[in-house]
């Protein structure tokens, strides 16, 4: 499992990759919610949090790469 400062180190790599390759995405990132939630014997919900934004950015360059070209 990541650490915390693994995650974070991920998310900083990721997006700079959308900036550098599909600016017109950056706006997007900013809007994007985090949401924290806890359940007793889960993980540290704020790894969690963390594993699921990288998730989801992961995921729009996947989908937005596929119908556009990189500058």
């Amino acid at each position: 499992m990541k650490t915390e400062a693994e995650l974070n180190a991920d998310i900083l790599k990721i997006t700079g990759i959308i900036k550098d390759k599909f600016p017109e995405l950056s706006k997007y990132i900013s809007e994007m919610p985090v949401k924290i939630s806890y359940t007793a014997g889960d993980e540290d919900p704020n790894i969690k949090s963390l594993k699921e934004y990288y998730n989801s950015l992961e995921a729009i360059i996947k989908k937005y790469s596929k119908t556009h070209k990189e500058q």
